[in-house]
């Protein structure tokens, strides 16, 4: 029984989990797209996202199609089975602020601009322009300097310190 080109487009999305090479998602990622493309397979949409190690998210109507795409594809490992709901990937689609993950008093080192590889503490942050006011250690004079909220790496937490002591 033959799909016909309309039927195949009132199918539902459905949402799968691709298991990769750790460290290789993104280069999955890019052949899924690429042998999806190149194939006129049926796959919706690939997501990569940092925070989900050894694991590349594929939307398509079935995971017949998938696996097909995954067969020719170096460094995928096989589909987890069972299907995905929107509602647990959603929070990979919404970007989080540059400056999550940092609050003041933290210790940071600073990875781009001028003052690059420099250490500082965190004075202020500024959550909606994201970015963050920092006082150079190695400075003579504690002058405030303010740079984005991803030019700098948490070296230490402030409750990590006070746990410490």
């Amino acid at each position: 029984m033959a799909i016909d080109e309309e039927e195949k487009e009132e199918e539902e999305s459905k949402i799968f989990a691709l298991k990769t090479t750790a460290n290789q998602e993104r280069a999955v990622a890019d052949m899924v797209y690429q042998t999806a493309k190149r194939e006129k397979m049926d796959i919706r949409a690939v997501l990569a996202p940092d925070s989900l190690r050894g694991y590349v998210l594929v939307e398509t109507p079935r995971s017949d199609i998938l696996l097909q795409a995954e067969d020719k594809i170096p460094h995928s490992k096989g589909i987890v089975e069972g299907e995905t709901s929107f509602d647990e990937v959603e929070h990979f689609l919404t970007p989080k602020p540059a400056v999550s993950g940092i609050s003041e008093g933290d210790i940071v080192e600073l990875i781009a601009g001028p003052f690059k590889g420099e250490k500082a503490r965190v004075k202020r942050i500024d959550e909606t322009k994201e970015e963050i006011v920092l006082e150079l250690f190695e400075a003579m004079v504690p002058i405030p300097v303010t740079v984005q909220g991803d030019h700098v790496r948490v070296l230490d937490q402030k409750e990590q310190e006070e746990v410490e002591e």
